[in-house]
This record gives C-alpha cells, structure tokens and sequence, in this order.
C-alpha cells in the first residue's frame, strides 16, 4: 500500500504531556493497522481556566475538542473518559474505548511513607471533590491542600516541597512511564475512583461510517460496558467530576460488580453501596445504584456542593 492509498487521520488533544502520551498510544495502534495519523493540539479552557474548574462548566477538558471535530478540523478525539460529560453528544459517538488501565488512585510521597503511615498534620495535595471527601473519611489528620496544574507539574511541586505527598491516577503514572513514583496504590475500600477513571474514549463523527468501523477493532468490551454502568450512575446523580462522587464496575464474564459512593466533603457522611448484575444491563443497574444512593441522603450532600 502507497503512502498516498493509506488513510490519514487528524488527531485532536490536549497539550499535557500525559494527553500526549496517550495520544501517541492511539496513533500507534492506528499505524499498525495502515493509517497514517496526525496529532494536532487543542488548548481547552481547562487549561487556560485558573480558578476552581466547577466555575467553568461541564466539559472543560472536551469542550474545545469536541467543537474541532463537530467542525471537520479533526478526525478522531481522543478523551480520559472521566472528563467526557454524560449523555449525548449531538453529532458525536465515541467509537471505542481502549482496554482500561489500572483505575485506583495513587498516593506519591516525598519519603516514601504510605498513607496509612503519614504523619498527622501531613500536607496532601489533591483539588479533587471525590479524593478529598473519601480521604477525610479515612484520615481526617491529614491537610487536604488543593493543587492545580497536568501531572509533571503536580509532581514538579511535590518535589519542590509545596507537599508531603499528593493523590494522582494510577492511569496517568502508568501512561507517562513514571509508575515507580507511585508510594501506594490506594484501595478501593478506601477510595473508589472517578467514574471511567483509566479508560480512553475515541469520539468521532457520527457519521464517520468508515472511521467508525476502523476504531471498532481497538474497543474493549469489558472496559466499555462498566465505565458505560459507572457513568449511568453519576449521570442519575445529576452530578459530574466536580462532586463528590465515585464509581467502579467490574466485569467477569457477563456478571457486572458495581459499586458508587457519595461522601460530604468533610468525610464524616460517606454513602456508598453495590449492585450486581448482567454486564449487557450494566446501565440500568448503574441508574438504580444511583437511585438507592440518593434515597439514603446523598442528593442532600450534593445539593451542597452545587
């Protein structure tokens, strides 16, 4: 095949370098398979906003993106599937989601000491609604410190002394090679993770018929049906990934586990509860998590943080 007869493909992404390198990770896929990619990047606001990201709306990492794409001035998009906002995407589809990474957070610190063993008083650095509540929940000694920026400078800041450890991905150490910072990872009886937290979205044009088929091949059934039952959840709970809410699905053959919690941000009212069920009405079962969730009081901890 001719470089001419192979098929081209524009990229859109952020500029972080953890956007980058899963970015890369697709257009390698897609090289192999004979396309020629192009990665092209978009500054979102996320990137340009400085002040807490609730204040700039839904969508802050996609926004930007998405319109690139609705536009024609990409092909394919590639998302961490937690910033993707529930429900529909007029025009848009996601096309494939890539087998998951490990999905718990992680706890870097400067001394090596894990989470159980910080000492009081210790400076963790997370602005994540859902880290903050289940961490205080769990060590309500700590000083829970917000910290903006993409990872390298997260972790620049922690080296620098602004912290004593900070909460990140598991996912984004891993993608950026830089697995070995990673002091503990957290279970998940501590902290459950962001709904679709490690897991990739490729979003094209609905009516990219032949895109649509080519990205077919790079999807993950298990990874695509449980963010799919962990994002139900949080879509019933009206909330987003600026409140205090976490979710996990599990997959074994066709038997979904899911679990979700809401906690108040100063960890002292944690909801959380599990469903089980089939994987193929993972959704459902995600809505009606949500809802048994709510009745025990957690719409009343999320109105406050409205």
């Amino acid at each position: 095949m001719s470089e001419a007869d192979r098929i081209k493909i524009t990229i859109g992404t952020r500029g972080s370098q953890l956007a980058r390198a899963q970015t890369e990770e697709v257009a390698a896929c897609l090289r192999e398979v004979g396309a020629v990619p192009e990665i092209k990047t978009i500054r979102t606001s996320g990137d340009t906003h400085t002040g807490p990201l609730a204040a700039a709306g839904v969508g802050v990492f996609v926004r930007e993106i998405e319109r690139a794409l609705l536009e024609g001035e990409i092909d394919l998009a590639v998302h961490s599937m937690k910033d993707l906002p529930t429900g529909e995407r007029e025009g848009l589809m996601v096309a494939a989601v890539p087998e998951r990474v490990d999905p718990r957070d992680a706890l870097v610190s400067r001394n090596d000491i894990g989470l159980p063993d910080l000492p009081p008083g210790s400076r963790v650095g997370t602005s994540s609604p859902r880290r903050v509540a289940q961490l205080r929940a769990y060590r309500p000694d700590l000083v829970l410190v917000p910290v903006r920026g993409n990872l390298d400078t997260r972790l620049k800041k922690l080296s620098g002394g602004e912290f004593d450890a900070l909460i990140v991905a598991c996912a984004g150490l891993i993608r950026m090679g830089l697995e070995h910072r990673a002091t503990e990872r957290i279970s998940f009886d501590i902290c459950l993770p962001a709904p679709g937290q490690g897991a990739l979205a490729l979003q094209v044009r609905k009516n990219d018929e032949g895109l649509c088929k080519l990205l077919s091949r790079f999807d993950h059934p298990p990874t695509r049906l449980a963010a799919a039952a962990e994002r139900a959840f949080l879509a019933r709970l009206g909330a987003g990934c600026s409140m205090p809410a976490g979710a996990l699905g599990i997959i074994e053959g066709d038997h979904l586990v899911l679990q979700g919690v809401v906690a108040d941000l100063e960890g002292k009212l944690v909801i959380r509860r599990r469903a089980e069920g089939s994987s193929e009405e993972g959704e459902k079962l995600g809505r009606e998590l949500a809802q048994e969730v709510l009745a025990q009081g957690a719409d009343r901890i999320l109105e406050g943080c409205r």
